[in-house]
């Protein structure tokens, strides 16, 4: 900062292409932390800057840059110092996500059950059977679907489906994916 100018007639300066590659890297690492990688741009980025600023210290002048590399230092120590605030978004973030998705998948089974409910509804009362029977999964078939296919639902975390009597709700193996709540 406190460097004597260059003498009239000398060379004009060079820039620095450390101090440049600093900030192109520490500009790189901030907008990289998003996707978890921007310490690896990060760290090069404050060595290049420091190394640019040693450089054009000793210069006295013949090398230009000092903003370009004090610009590298500071995004590359602020995608550094992201590194504890993702990791402690990701912590809070991985489980609400989990608890989201097992939810949604509950949600689906009931659904799921009370369509094999109301298709065994339907049946019986179109074919006339008492309460107490029970029918097939191909019975249920054209009550739960148009398609010319039609396929019976499956719970979207797994378990199976017992489609038990007229009279009886039908049930899942998963403890939580209850009809009647």
């Amino acid at each position: 900062m406190n460097q004597p100018p260059p003498m009239p007639g000398s060379a004009p300066s060079q820039p620095c292409g450390l101090a440049t590659w600093s900030l192109v890297l520490g500009i790189a690492a901030v907008v990289l932390c998003i996707v978890c990688v921007g310490p690896l741009f990060g760290i090069p980025a404050v060595i290049c800057g420091h190394v640019a600023l040693g450089r054009i210290k000793r210069s006295n002048g013949a090398m230009r840059g000092h903003g370009s590399a004090i610009g590298g230092l500071v995004t590359g120590y602020i995608s550094i110092a992201l590194i504890p605030v993702i990791g402690l978004m990701a912590a809070i973030a991985v489980p609400n996500f989990t608890h989201a998705r097992s939810t949604a998948q509950m949600n689906s089974c009931i659904n799921n059950l009370r369509l094999i409910d109301s298709a065994k509804q339907q049946w019986q009362l179109e074919k006339g059977k008492d309460v107490t029977a029970t029918p097939a999964p191909a019975d249920l078939l054209p009550y739960i679907s148009r398609d010319p296919n039609p396929k019976m639902p499956v719970c979207p975390a797994g378990g199976t489906y017992d489609i038990k009597s007229v009279n009886e709700e039908p049930t899942c193996t998963i403890r939580d994916h209850v009809l009647s709540q």
